[in-house]
Formats: C-alpha cells, structure tokens, sequence
C-alpha cells in the first residue's frame, strides 16, 4: 500500500493533481487552518523580491504563491509560474484574471524537471509544497539552480515533521489519521490524493538533510526557517558567481 501511495511516476502526480484541482484551494486553507497564507507571506518576506528580474514560481498549482510575491513586489516585477498539471493552471489563470493582474503574471504549462527557460534567467526560484512531488527530486533542484541567476535565490517552502514530544505526536495524528479522511470526503479523490499527503511528507528529507542537498547543487549560504512548530520549513539558499553552462 505504502509503495502505491508513493508511486510519483510524472502520469501519476499529473493526473493526481488535475483531479483534485476543482477542491485544491479550499481544502488547502481548511487544513491548514488558513495558516498557509500566513506561511506563503512569510516567505516572500524571508526571500524578498527586487526591481531586478523576474521570478519563477515552480509548481505553481493554482498561482497562490505567485500572487503572493505579485503582491510582494508591488507588481514591479514580471512573474511566471510554472507547473505541468493543465487544471491547476487554469485556476491559477481565473485568479489572476479577479486580481487584475494577469497583464504581469504569466503561467506555462512545463515540468520541473526539464523547464523551458535559458540559464541565469532569474533573480528568485521558489516552490511552495511541490518539490516531494518531483519525480526525481535532485533533478528538480538542479533545474532550480539552472535557471536562477548567479547571485540569485532558491526558496523551498516544504512541509517538515514536529519533533515537540507532546505537539509533535498531536501533529502527527491529526496528519496521519484526520487530514487523510477530511481530504479524501471532501476531494473524492480517485488517486488516494490526501494519503499520499502524509505518506510523502514523512519519507521527504527535511531540515539539515534537505539543506545539505542544497548544497550539494552548488548553492551557498542555505539556511532554514521553521514556521509553526516545523510543520513548515523554508529553505533559501544563494547562487554562486560562477554562470551555469
């Protein structure tokens, strides 16, 4: 059972992901309490955006950190969100059209692991609870490092696991046991999407070993926020001078 949860086969994730769009922002917010907003501000406050060059948002969904940093920089930047799931982008698309802002947000339809963007292109790389979805996850950093500039940002916002003793073991069967049975009535999702939730965070590198694995793609100064007890971590790390070829 556990294996088939975690089948993260590209036809898998995509289909996964397309089915569960029509719920997808709603059942993010219920389950998350609304904290999720408040995760996504802080992290275009942790990594803040400049006047200079565009900013990729990389598994995009359905746009809400991409609006997020729109709002950050105050619509002086252009922003792309990237993402290979079709009805996500077609939310993603709605919301930025209600906002008045779709004249500066763009959002293409592309696979993490293969974006169809040069190298060096831009100043922030984000991705906000995708990156465990990545088929193969060290090819997604590595695209990440690609196609942000030298001197440039990568920032992973990503579940993490609680270690309190008493919240930690709270957490952990509210994720295990409640999210999975909330999500699934309310999505009816056909691919088991919020068991897959739960089981992919707890077998996903978090903390020094997730930072460590930044590093190792070449990106310098990594370093790790926490939010809410560690159910969430950012991670941000520096591109070096040296241009990718």
């Amino acid at each position: 059972m556990a294996s088939s949860l975690l089948d993260k086969r590209e036809t898998r994730i995509r289909q996964m992901f397309n089915n569960i769009a029509p719920t997808y922002d709603l059942l993010n917010h219920l389950l998350s309490l609304n904290i999720d907003r408040y995760w996504r501000w802080r992290t275009t406050r942790l990594a803040p955006p400049t006047n200079d060059g565009p900013i990729l948002d990389l598994c995009t969904g359905t746009g809400d950190l991409a609006l997020a940093y729109d709002r950050a920089a105050k619509g002086a930047v252009p922003i792309v969100g990237a993402d290979f799931c079709h009805e996500m982008l077609v939310r993603a698309e709605r919301k930025s059209q209600r906002r008045h802002v779709a004249d500066r947000l763009r959002f293409v339809e592309a696979d993490a692991q293969h974006l169809p963007f040069p190298d060096n292109m831009f100043q922030i790389v984000t991705v906000a609870f995708g990156l465990r979805n990545v088929t193969d996850t060290d090819r997604g950093i590595a695209e990440m490092v690609r196609v942000t500039r030298p001197g440039g940002r990568v920032a992973i916002l990503e579940f993490s696991q609680p270690r309190h003793w008493l919240f930690g073991r709270m957490y952990r069967f509210y994720f295990r046991r409640m999210l999975p049975l909330i999500g699934q009535v309310l999505s009816r999702s056909k691919d088991s999407a919020y068991r897959y939730l739960p089981a992919s965070v707890l077998e996903f590198p978090d903390g020094e070993a997730l930072a460590e694995r930044l590093r190792k793609h070449g990106l310098t100064d990594v370093h790790w926020h926490p939010f809410t007890f560690s159910i969430a971590t950012l991670y941000v790390g520096t591109k070096g001078d040296k241009v990718t070829r």
